[in-house]
């Protein structure tokens, strides 16, 4: 194919990895002008009014351990674009029937304490992993590229590889050890007893351990935003409200990189692409959706366990059993009895998220890829039962089906928010297989979503490894 380089970059797409982009080939001194369909920046990583004026609630992601933890983003001087970190008492905490509820500390001693007997093999797992953090997230995170810590990754992916039933059953013996670990593992948008299910929950506890589950003050869109801010005192460039259709709207550039998953990019260009790539790149594989509801409430969740009431996160299914079988149903296309719910109480530590006295709550579950059944009764069901007494407290609440989030981003397609099946058939090798998963067949065209390698995750590490591409063979 021929070059299309004129010597400037154009990112389509502006969520986190199409930000991540921008950035990286911006301190290379490329000129980057970022384009986005939506008339505000940061795809998923959004926030707005979506009840009532003065309640502020995350469109998409919430708690972002993977934002703190990016080995990108953790080199940029974020904090001097206005982006700081909440700490919640607890990350999260996992509530049972009798009142009592497991919590995911940044102590590894906490964390085991809540579990009862099964303390002792929390502490043996976890503390190796928790130890040497950092390297472990930044050779996950650097996939498919050699590991530069690959003692720590064997020991990681020992128990990653496992489904999340199956290791919490082999390492524990009790009720709480297990439902918490398979609520984490229900994270990966897999049946819990499918490999590598297990992997996620790991992630997310050794992360919990290293770095925490922060929230950004005053709601991801300041995530974004300091993102956007940063670029631009590089000289990056952003336009909204242009959304591109075919190569034609896109300007010509040393480097054009999408932030879009397998299905724009065919819309965009797959008449340009060799029928081998359009085959592999039709054959991707979508996940479960989701299905949200935000709500503007009069006070706290009445939550039966205290511990609730200290936690960033809060995950409702009961017990490990419970959720199986939900993300079981989930999996077969069905809409599930009793979902599994995750909950995000952002104004607990966050007073600006709401006015005095009032609350916001961030909840959803997963459903079938594009269903249109409406969860709302049944995640409120699940919410009171932990909760008795939420009901009353409900002022607003805003409800988003699948089709609604892919309305308001398009990379959220049927609702999947992880950019695609993540089994491993399709973790390492998405969208397509070849040697640089970022590089396309056409010259200088590249694609840099969570529907690339490491995968899904306020991470940007797909942006910034598209764009080391991009620097190697479009700008050399």
């Amino acid at each position: 194919m021929t070059s299309r380089a004129s010597g400037d970059a154009i990112v389509v797409g502006s969520g986190p990895n199409g930000l991540a982009a921008a950035i990286h080939l911006a301190r290379a001194g490329v000129g980057v002008t970022v384009l986005e369909a939506q008339d505000t920046v940061g795809g998923a990583a959004r926030s707005a009014e979506l009840t009532l004026p003065g309640f502020i609630s995350d469109f998409g992601a919430a708690i972002l351990p993977l934002g703190a933890a990016s080995p990108f983003f953790r080199t940029l001087p974020l904090s001097e674009h206005g982006v700081e970190w909440i700490h919640p008492d607890f990350a999260l905490a996992h509530p049972l029937d009798d009142g009592s509820a497991a919590v995911l500390d940044r102590s590894v001693d906490v964390t085991a304490q809540s579990l009862g007997r099964d303390a002792r093999a929390y502490r043996l797992l976890m503390q190796p992993l928790a130890r040497h953090w950092q390297g472990i997230a930044l050779d996950i995170l650097s996939l498919p590229h050699p590991p530069r810590s690959p003692v720590s990754l064997a020991r990681f992916g020992f128990f990653g590889v496992h489904s999340a039933t199956g290791l919490a059953r082999t390492l524990f013996r009790g009720p709480r050890a297990r439902a918490l670990f398979a609520g984490l593992g229900a994270h990966s948008f897999l049946p819990i007893d499918q490999r590598p299910s297990a992997a996620i929950g790991l992630m997310l506890m050794m992360l919990a351990h290293g770095v925490g589950w922060p929230l950004p003050r005053g709601g991801t869109q300041r995530f974004t935003d300091g993102l956007v801010s940063y670029l631009q005192s590089l000289g990056g460039r952003i336009v909204t409200g242009t959304t591109v259709t075919s190569l034609a709207d896109v300007p010509a550039g040393g480097a054009t990189l999408f932030d879009v998953t397998p299905r724009q990019l065919l819309t965009i260009a797959g008449d340009e692409f060799p029928k081998y790539y359009r085959r592999q790149l039709s054959a991707y594989r979508y996940g479960s959706g989701v299905f949200k509801v935000d709500y503007a409430l009069d006070g706290p969740v009445p939550w039966k366990a205290s511990e609730c009431s200290h936690a960033g996160t809060v995950h409702l299914g009961g017990t490990m059993q419970e959720i199986a079988v939900s993300e079981r149903e989930v999996w077969q296309g069905k809409p599930p009895q009793k979902p599994f719910v995750l909950i995000a109480q952002q104004s607990l530590f966050d007073p600006t998220r709401a006015p005095n006295g009032k609350q916001v709550l961030w909840a959803y579950c997963h459903v079938p890829n594009g269903s249109s059944f409406d969860m709302t009764e049944r995640i409120e069901t699940q919410i009171e039962r932990f909760a008795p007494g939420f009901k009353d407290r409900i002022l607003a609440r805003s409800v988003m089906t699948p089709k609604e989030l892919q309305c308001r981003d398009a990379n959220l397609v049927g609702g999947d928010i992880n950019g695609g099946v993540a089994d491993f058939r399709q973790l390492f090798m998405r969208p397509a297989l070849r040697i640089n998963a970022y590089a396309t067949p056409i010259r200088d065209l590249y694609i840099c979503s969570s529907s690339t390698p490491p995968g899904g995750g306020v991470h940007g590490m797909s942006g910034y490894l598209a764009a080391k591409t991009a620097l190697k063979r479009s700008f050399r």
